[in-house]
């Protein structure tokens, strides 16, 4: 496994600080006092506590959209497609809670690079919303409103990095499986 530089380390720390704190309330001195260190020494990794913001958060919607990309092109059916994107969620949710904290509530804060993130979500949403799409038309998915299938299963998976510290032990692929199941198949027995 390849040693962390310490530039990946300041964004690790700043990732759980703004998961606990809020990306506001963080300031480069607690960051500094976290890793023990002096405000000073931070910026020879970095050049301000809006980097590491844009770092994380870019980082995460960059990796998610490759995800997409690769399972939207996939010869695979639409609902083994819906599999593979929970499949990621869960991935990229169990290796950065701290960083999914941010994506999902710090994301206003970007500066520069909003107008970026925000064509990567959207870009997202679209390549799910016409895998729904496509299902319904092949009679793999019911016909319902694509927008509202899309919303309760994404509103679940955005929602991992809460609910997947409080676990001791978790099988990822276990859990796929069964979000799998009651996202896609349902609760009906």
């Amino acid at each position: 496994m390849k040693k962390e530089t310490r530039r990946e380390e300041i964004i690790r720390v700043a990732a759980k600080l703004f998961k606990e704190k809020g990306f506001s309330a963080v300031t480069m001195r607690d960051l500094a006092a976290e890793m023990g260190i002096k405000a000073a020494s931070l910026y020879n990794h970095i050049n301000s506590k809006q980097d590491i913001l844009n770092d994380i958060i870019i980082s995460l919607a960059e990796a998610f959209t490759e995800g997409m990309k690769l399972i939207q092109s996939s010869n695979k059916n639409c609902i083994d497609k819906l599999k593979q994107i929970i499949e990621l969620h869960v991935k990229l949710s169990s290796q950065n809670v701290y960083g999914m904290a941010s994506l999902n509530n710090d994301w206003m804060h970007l500066d520069e690079k909003l107008k970026y993130y925000q064509k990567l979500r959207i870009d997202y949403e679209d390549d799910f919303r016409s895998i729904l799409k496509e299902g319904i038309a092949s009679g793999e998915i019911i016909n319902v409103k694509p927008d509202v299938m899309m919303f309760s299963i994404l509103t679940t998976l955005r929602s991992l990095y809460i609910w997947i510290p409080k676990k001791e032990e978790l099988n990822l692929k276990e859990l796929s499986s069964t979000l799998s199941q009651i996202l896609i198949t349902g609760i009906n027995k």
